[in-house]
C-alpha cells in the first residue's frame, strides 16, 4: 500500500482502542471483527485481517489457521444472538476503497425472502439509508455477540 492509498480497515485497525463496540466486536493477533455498516440486517459481520492483505493467497499460515476457527465461532455466536439457522460466508474485496481482504459473515434468518437468499443477500448491504441499523443497535449487537465468543 502506498502512502497515497487510504484503507479504511487499516485505519480502524491502527486505532482499535478508540473504536466503538460495533467496530471491534472481537479480535486477536491476526483478525478483527466488526458489525457491517450500511445494512438493516442485525448481525451482519465483517472479519478482517489486522495487517493489510489484498488477496486470500497472501494470508500467513497463522492467519489462515485462525480464519476457520473465527468463522465457526462467529457463526455460533450469531446463532445464539440472532436465532439464525445458518450463516453465509463470502469474500470478494472488490468494491472501490475496500480492497483489504474481508469476509462477510451473514446470519440467514428463516424468514429471509427467497429473493434475497444466497448471493442475493448482498442487496441488503448499502441499501436504503433509513433502513440501516443505528450505531446504537450495532453496538448492542456487538456487545451481545461478545458474550457468546
Amino acid at each position: 500500500m502506498t502512502d497515497s492509498e487510504y484503507c479504511l480497515v487499516c485505519d480502524h485497525n491502527s486505532r482499535m482502542d478508540a473504536l466503538p463496540p460495533r467496530e471491534v466486536v472481537a479480535f486477536d493477533e491476526q483478525w478483527r471483527v466488526a458489525h457491517a455498516f450500511g445494512t438493516g440486517m442485525p448481525g451482519w459481520l465483517v472479519l478482517t485481517p489486522r495487517r493489510h492483505v489484498t488477496a486470500v493467497a497472501e494470508l500467513t499460515d497463522a492467519e489462515a489457521a485462525a480464519l476457520g476457527a473465527w468463522q465457526v465461532r462467529l457463526s455460533r455466536a450469531l446463532h445464539a444472538v440472532t436465532g439464525c439457522r445458518k450463516t453465509y460466508i463470502a469474500q470478494f474485496a472488490e468494491a472501490e476503497g475496500f480492497a483489504h481482504v474481508h469476509f462477510h459473515i451473514v446470519p440467514r434468518a428463516d424468514d429471509l425472502p427467497a429473493a434475497l437468499r444466497g448471493p442475493r443477500v448482498f442487496a441488503l448491504l448499502a441499501g436504503v439509508p433509513e433502513d440501516e441499523l443505528s450505531e446504537a443497535r450495532r453496538d448492542g449487537l456487538a456487545l451481545a455477540l461478545r458474550d457468546h465468543l
